[in-house]
C-alpha cells in the first residue's frame, strides 16, 4: 500500500478490514455476551438481534430506549476500545510513504463501513421493536452522528500516527504545534492517571459501603455482572474525578459534586458510585 495510484486486491482486502474489522469484532463480543446472559437467565432467543444491534450502537454512545426509559449515560470503556481499534486498524493499513490517494480511501472506508452497519442496526432494531414493544428505535440522525464521530476520531488518530509528520511538512507548520500537542497529551494522561489513583484509593476507603450494594443480587453470576458493569463505567468515574481536580463539577444521577459544594440527588446503585461523598453531604444511592 505504498505508492500505486490504483487499488489492487491486497489494498481492497485492507480497505475491507478498515471498514468492517473493528465493528465486526465488537459485534462478535456483544453477541457472545448477549447469548451467555440469555442462557444464564434461561430465556428464549426472541429479540436477540435487536439486543445485539442496540448494544453495538451503545458502544458509540447512542442512547438506548427500553421500556420508555432512555439510557443516555453510557459506559466510556467500550467507546474508548472502539476508538483504539479503529486507530490501530487505520494505522496498520498505512505506511509513512503511503500516497495521499490511498490515505483518502482508507479514511473513507473507516467512515463508510460503520455508517452502513449503523443503517443495518437501525433496521434490525426497528424490526425487533415490532415483537418486543419495550425496545424503541433510537433517533436515526443522532445514531449516524455518534457513530461517525467515534470512528472519525479513531481514523484521525490512526492517520496522524502514521503520516503526521508528512502532514505538518505539507502544511508547512512550525515545530511548536507538535511539541505543544505532545505536552498537552502528556498532561491529560497524567491528570487521568492521578485521578484514577485517587478513584482507586477512594474505593478502598469506602469498600465496606460499596460491598453493601452487592446485596441486590444473591448469586455469583449477578455479582459478576454487576462488577463488570462497574468496570465499564470506571472511565466515567475517573473523568468525574478529573473534573473535580480542575475545579469543575461532576454529575452522578441527579446529584452534583464539586470541590466547593455538594447538591444531593439520587443515582443508580453501581459499586463505583459509592466513592461519592457520604450521605450526610448529599443523597447518592437513594435509588
Amino acid at each position: 500500500m505504498n505508492q500505486p495510484s490504483r487499488a489492487n486486491p491486497a489494498q481492497a482486502r485492507a480497505l475491507l478490514t478498515v471498514a468492517f474489522g473493528p465493528s465486526a469484532v465488537a459485534l462478535v463480543i456483544i453477541a457472545a455476551i448477549v447469548l451467555v446472559q440469555l442462557v444464564i437467565a434461561n430465556s428464549d432467543m426472541t429479540g436477540t438481534f435487536g439486543a445485539v444491534a442496540s448494544m453495538w450502537l451503545g458502544t458509540h454512545l447512542v442512547p438506548i430506549s427500553i421500556g420508555g426509559r432512555v439510557i443516555e449515560v453510557l459506559p466510556l470503556l467500550p467507546t474508548a476500545a472502539m476508538v483504539w481499534g479503529v486507530a490501530r486498524t487505520v494505522a496498520s493499513a498505512l505506511a509513512p510513504t503511503t500516497s495521499w490517494y490511498v490515505i483518502r480511501w482508507v479514511i473513507a472506508s473507516a467512515l463508510a463501513g460503520p455508517l452502513l452497519m449503523t443503517a443495518i442496526s437501525l433496521a434490525i432494531i426497528h424490526d425487533a421493536s415490532t415483537v418486543l414493544t419495550q425496545l424503541q428505535s433510537p433517533n436515526a440522525l443522532r445514531a449516524f452522528g455518534c457513530v461517525l464521530g467515534v470512528h472519525a476520531v479513531g481514523a484521525v488518530i490512526g492517520v496522524v500516527t502514521r503520516v503526521g509528520r508528512r502532514i505538518a511538512l505539507v502544511l508547512q507548520l512550525p515545530s511548536w504545534p507538535m511539541d505543544a500537542a505532545r505536552g498537552a497529551v502528556a498532561g491529560v494522561l497524567a491528570l487521568f492517571g492521578l485521578s484514577g489513583a485517587v478513584t482507586a484509593g477512594s474505593l478502598v476507603v469506602h469498600w465496606a459501603t460499596m460491598d453493601q450494594l452487592y446485596s441486590v443480587t444473591n448469586d455469583f453470576v449477578g455479582q459478576l455482572s454487576l462488577t463488570l458493569l462497574a468496570i465499564l463505567y470506571a472511565p466515567n468515574v475517573i473523568l468525574g474525578s478529573c473534573a473535580l481536580a480542575v475545579g469543575s463539577s461532576a454529575h452522578v444521577g441527579t446529584a452534583t459534586f464539586s470541590a466547593f459544594a455538594v447538591f444531593g440527588g439520587s443515582c443508580r446503585r453501581y459499586p463505583f458510585w459509592r466513592r461519592s461523598p457520604p450521605r450526610r453531604w448529599g443523597r447518592p444511592g437513594s435509588r
